[in-house]
Order: C-alpha cells, then structure tokens, then sequence
C-alpha cells in the first residue's frame, strides 16, 4: 500500500490573481461522506451468514488494530521529540557560543545574521514541503479532522504522504524557532495513522478509529479521551470509548517506555507523557477562597486576549486567501517571519538587562551577554528554549527569576509572533504557544500581586503563571471539559481543578461574547458545510419544503443503461444519491419511493457490466458481491474511465439488488429542527423528503443544513458557490 487512500480525486490547481472570499459563502466543492451503511440484499445476506464466533473474530482484530495504532502513535512521537529535542539543542548551542564570541570581540551583528539565517532556513525547508508537496499539511490539521469526523471530505488528508510531510514539518517547523507546538500537528498525524492502519473497507469504521486515535497523540490519559469528545468527535458510543482509553493507554505506555530507555532511565519509565510541565507541590501552591476572584478575573482577561488574537488572525488570514495563494509566496513569508521572530529575540535579549544568577537555575542554555560573572539574561531563557521548555520554566523558577519588564515584552512581542505564526504555510500548532503567552503574562500578574501584597505567600508566581496559560488557551481555542483535565494531569496536581475549570469557563465565555474559537474560525473561513451539534435556535419556523433541494433526478428500478451513464455525466448537477423509484407504466403519476442507490454503486456496477439486453430481461444478470464494491472503496473511478458502448447503452440494469430499500425520509412539513437532528445525528448524507403519498418531492443534503446559520443579528442563509 504505497500511502493510506484518500477519499476523493485530486483536484486540478489553479492560481488566480486574487481569490474572492466572502464569509458568507458556502463552498460546494466539498462532498459529504457515507456514514451510513447501505442495508442492500448484498448486505443483509453477508450479515446473516456472520456466527457469533466471527462476530467475536471481527471484534478481536478492532482491539488488535487499536493497540497497533498506539503503538505505532507513540514511536512517531517519541521521533519527533527526540529529533526536535537534538536539532534545536544543536541549534541554540551554535547561536549561544557564537554570541559569547561576539560579545568580547564585538561584532554581534553577525550573531544576529546567524540567527536569522539558520531560523530561515529551517524553515524555508518545512514550508516548501508543505506548500508544493502537500498543501493538506499545513496548519495543526485539527479543523480538518474535525470536518472529516463531521463528515465532510477533505482531498488528501489522510494520505500517507500527509503523514510524512506533517512530521518533518512540524519539526522543521520547531527547529526553526516559529511561535508555535507539535501538539496539534501530532493530533492530525495519529489520525491518519488510525485511518491507515484501519484500511476498513467502511467509511464509519475508519471515522471511529481516527476520532479513537487522533487523541492518542494528546498522551495523556483522561484529557485525551475528553479532547476526543469535545473537540473532535462528532459521533460517540460507550464501546468508541474504551477503545479510545485503550489506544491512549498503551500510546502513552510506548512513549514512556521509548523515551525512559533514550534518558538512561529503562526500568523507571519516568516519562509519562508528551505533555508534561512539572509537578506543583500541594502544600506550598495551595490557594485560599480569597482567590477565586481573582482567578474569575484572569479568564475575562484571557477571554479578551483570546478574542483579540482570534480577530487579528482572522484579517490575517483573509489577507493571506486574497493574496498570498501562490506557494512560492507562502515559502517567502513563512522564511520572513522566521527571520523576524530571530530578529525580535535577538533585539529583545541585547536590550534587556535583566540578569539572575546561574546557581540554582535550571537553565539549559544560559546567555551571560552583558551580564556580570556567574550570571545570565533571563529573556534570553525564553527564546533560547523550544516552547514547551519556555512554559515549564515559567511555571516553576523560583520567585525573582524575571523581571517585570522582561516578562511584559516578551507577552507582548511573542502574541503577535505567534498571532502571525498561525495560518503560515508549515505544519504547526497553537496549543503550547498559547500556554507560553498565558504563563507569561500570567506570571507578571503573580508578581505585581505580590508586590501589592508586600510578598505574600499565597501571591505565588508560578501558580498564577498556570492560571494564565489556562485562561489564554481557553481564550483562543474555547475548550474547558478537556483542558482542565489535560492541565491537571499535564501538572501532576489535582488542587488546581477547580480554579482551572473556573479560569476556562470564563475565558470561553467571554471569548465567545466577542468571535469564535480559532478551530470554528477557520472552518468558517475555508467555507466548509459544518455540521455543529444542533441546529440555529430560531429556525423552527424552516420546514423540509423549504431547506430541500428541487428538482431531484430519480432512477427507475430496472433502468436504462444510456439514461444511467448520462445521469453521472451529467457535470452540471453532479448528485451523489439517486432515489429509485418503481416503473410506472403511467407517465402522468409520479411513481412511489422504492430504495436509493449511490453514484459510488452505479460506477462498480457500470464496471462490472451487471446489466442485460432489453429483449431478454428474463435472464439472469450478473452476480457481484459486497466484496467487489469493498475492492472499489474509496477510489471509485470517474464515469468517464468507463466505457460504456452503444449496444450496452441500451440494455438494462435492474437496482434492486443494490439499491438501499430503507432509506431515511422525512415529510416536507418537518421543522428544520428535527431533519438536522436526524441528519446530524445518524451521519447521513442524503436524506429523501417525500409527501403524504410516498412520492420523492425533494433531497436534503449536508449543504442544505449547512447554509442556515445563527448570526448576530438572527438565522441567515449562507449563499452556495464554487469557491
């Protein structure tokens, strides 16, 4: 298997000069995907011949598939950690020594130059990986697996060749000292795992394995599964759920095992997770009642400061759509904001005069610059570390390691870094930057408080420093059930539960008062007909008769050959579900719902040739299996691969066999309300909308649902167009 299937063809690209954009667009150039089993006779007799001991079979090989996919999850991982861990470190050593060079000779100039070079170079490699061999890559991937597990076909984002250039991205990404994690990245790369090691030769059983082990790449027990369900997961049963905490298990069992091996510690397994910014002591970080307040207060601040990111990106990024399309344009960005943020590092650094003593830190790289003997700059500690060591030093230096100013800079410089990271051309993510501005600012609250407290003991930097990493992250992404169980765990600390679960809520609501989360955001932006849980409040006054799409191309049960080709060439209406209809010898009746039959089938059968001559019809046509429509999944060719004659054009084909006999309707007279609960909620992707005869007056698909939305001035309906 040269590289995990994708679902559907590779599309042509094209560059205009400037691409429109409107938000409120609805793109049709996304097809839905079939969640929903076709109970043809082909299924149900396959059905009733499965005993219980292949049923018990079948369930073996799922928990079998789970564990090979934790830990496959966990070595890919533990590489790219130990990878960006070795070529970072090699990195900064290169930079710090050439700089304690040029201190004494002078010349820094040339250490900048270097910085800057090496940043842009890095990276310049990650994003023309991204930008000419898979574009899909870019980004955390998180919207995309949302929208796929939601049901929506994004080309390419479970290619092998995805997985691949996510990996080497996101550590090029890292490397190369962008404002951004590998958290979200690593979530994307678990689910094409999921979906390659799954080859199910169903779509619904590759959607739960990925949404099952796209949170593998979390690692952590509890806060994984919850990231699962309340970020990704758009359909949810209690077996899903153990096979999620199994995966999880032993993904994080791998990591643990590899990486306690690669730090000299085999038998102590002293790496718990990917996820891990150091254990807070109980009893000196307690907190009192007093606080909650305060806590309260710092979620309206990161609710705020989380809009005010999730707006400024949004501009950014409908920047980027209209004009910086070409992938040659993205590499050049992508290659200035590197050198940029090498450039505001090393300004700030050569600026500040903030040193704090070498004994006792616990600083990898420490930069002495200006500072006297046995001393280094504390900024250089945030810049000269990859992100996730920046947060663990914020949460647990001792009081005094940084200055006010230095923390207060950095806040500010490293927000619109990181505000102008998110949407480049690379694989990365936002999740620790987000917890790095937090911890900073965070962090500066702690110790003014302090200073207004006349050092009191519960005014402990690091713990508020924790509070704001939550409260910003919640600003931005908008999670709260998840995160505060990932951050308890992250933290090895219980006590903070509440405050953290209070910080969150805040921050959520707030942000929400102002824009979206930056996920929502950017499915909204790429036009993506997005299924959310229920549907617009006020759109009881909508029924079916309104939302359905007329007029709807229907199929007889024994059926033309020619009408059949020409139905699916049809480029113009392009359907993907066709309802079948008994032949009704009186023209002037239209005849009544008899089963639906997807194009996907009508192209194997096409293949196949499973038809007969019109002059014999009583003779038998060719016998297929549930197994040669498996083969096809889920390349199924293009009609125009098929060659159909003219003598074929005029046989028949009967559907019966084929066609699902039950599919779901509903009346016209349904409220919008309940056609989108029972859409939403069976992963469908037709649904037929017929009268009180039985008679197929209409079709509802996922656009139909999509295109009505709550706006802040009521329900508005999204306009459909090619974007």
């Amino acid at each position: 298997n040269e590289d995990v299937r994708e679902l559907e063809t590779e599309l042509p690209r094209q560059y205009p000069n400037e691409i429109p954009h409107n938000e409120k667009l609805l793109s049709l150039k996304y097809e839905s995907l079939d969640y929903d089993n076709s109970e043809n006779q082909l299924f149900l007799e396959e059905e009733r011949r499965i005993n219980h001991a292949a049923f018990r079979t079948v369930e073996i090989k799922r928990w079998v598939i789970c564990a090979m996919i934790g830990i496959l999850t966990g070595l890919v991982a533990c590489f790219i950690d130990i990878v960006v861990e070795n070529l970072a470190g090699l990195k900064y050593r290169v930079v710090k020594d050439n700089i304690d060079k040029f201190t004494e000779k002078g010349g820094l100039s040339f250490s900048l130059l270097l910085w800057a070079t090496l940043n842009a170079s890095v990276v310049m490699v990650g994003s023309v990986i991204v930008a000419f061999i898979e574009p899909v890559a870019a980004g955390s991937g998180i919207p995309q697996i949302k929208c796929y597990l939601n049901g929506v076909k994004i080309p390419h984002v479970v290619r092998l060749k995805t997985l691949v250039i996510k990996v080497c991205g996101v550590i090029l990404s890292v490397v190369g000292g962008l404002a951004v994690g590998k958290e979200g990245p690593m979530i994307h790369s678990g689910a094409v795992i999921a979906a390659g090691i799954s080859q199910g030769r169903s779509t619904s059983l590759k959607r739960d394995f990925k949404v099952g082990l796209e949170e593998c790449f979390c690692l952590v027990f509890a806060g994984g599964v919850l990231f699962s369900l309340e970020e990704g997961a758009s359909f949810w049963n209690q077996f899903l759920t153990w096979r999620i905490f199994f995966a999880s298990m032993i993904s994080t069992f791998t990591l643990n095992s590899v990486l306690s091996v690669y730090h000299g510690n085999a038998w102590d397994l002293s790496s718990p997770g990917l996820i891990n910014f150091g254990r807070f002591d109980n009893e000196k970080m307690g907190y009192t009642i007093q606080e909650i307040p305060i806590f309260i207060f710092m979620g309206v601040v990161g609710g705020i400061l989380g809009a005010l990111f999730n707006a400024l990106n949004y501009w950014l990024t409908m920047f980027r759509i209209r004009y910086i399309h070409r992938p040659c344009l993205q590499v050049v960005e992508a290659m200035l904001v590197a050198a940029v943020t090498a450039a505001v590092g090393f300004v700030m650094i050569y600026c500040s005069r903030d040193c704090q003593p070498i004994q006792g830190s616990s600083v990898a790289y420490p930069l002495q610059l200006f500072c006297a003997d046995g001393e280094y700059n504390s900024m250089a500690t945030a810049f000269f570390n990859t992100p996730e060591k920046s947060v663990v030093n914020l949460f647990h230096d001792p009081p005094g390691s940084y200055n006010p100013m230095t923390l207060g800079m950095f806040t500010l410089m490293y927000f619109f870094l990181a505000c102008w990271t998110y949407g480049l051309t690379v694989s990365a993510g936002v999740f620790i930057p987000s917890l790095l501005i937090g911890a900073a600012w965070g962090r500066l609250f702690g110790i003014s408080l302090s200073y207004l407290t006349k050092g009191s003991i519960w005014a402990d930097p690091g713990k508020y420093a924790l509070m704001g990493a939550a409260a910003q992250l919640g600003g931005i992404v908008r999670m709260t059930l998840s995160l505060t169980v990932i951050m308890m765990e992250a933290t090895g600390n219980v006590t903070y539960g509440f405050p953290i679960m209070l910080v969150l809520m805040t921050a959520k609501i707030v942000g929400d008062y102002f824009v979206e989360g930056l996920y929502d955001m950017h499915i909204q932006l790429q036009s993506v007909p997005f299924l959310h849980w229920e549907a617009p409040v006020t759109s009881h006054s909508l029924t079916a008769r309104e939302v359905m799409s007329t007029p709807v191309t229907c199929l007889r049960r024994i059926e033309r050959v020619g009408t059949v080709v020409d139905i699916l060439s049809d480029t113009s209406s392009n359907h993907n579900g066709f309802p079948v209809v008994e032949s009704n010898p009186d023209a002037t009746q239209v005849a009544g719902l008899r089963g639906l039959i997807l194009r996907s089938q009508l192209i194997v059968l096409l293949k196949h040739k499973v038809f007969v001559e019109r002059a014999n019809l009583n003779l038998v046509q060719r016998r297929l299996k549930l197994k040669d429509f498996r083969d096809a999944y889920p390349r199924f060719p293009p009609i125009q691969s098929i060659h159909v004659s003219q003598d074929e054009r005029e046989c028949m084909i009967d559907l019966s066999e084929f066609m699902n006999p039950s599919p779901y309707t509903v009346p016209q007279e349904a409220s919008l309300p309940r056609v989108f609960k029972l859409f939403r909620a069976l992963g469908l992707r037709h649904l037929v909308v017929v009268d009180n005869r039985n008679e197929v007056v209409g079709m509802v698909t996922r656009k139909d649902l999509a295109r009505y939305r709550l706006g802040k001035e009521g329900l508005e309906e999204l306009s459909l167009a090619q974007t």
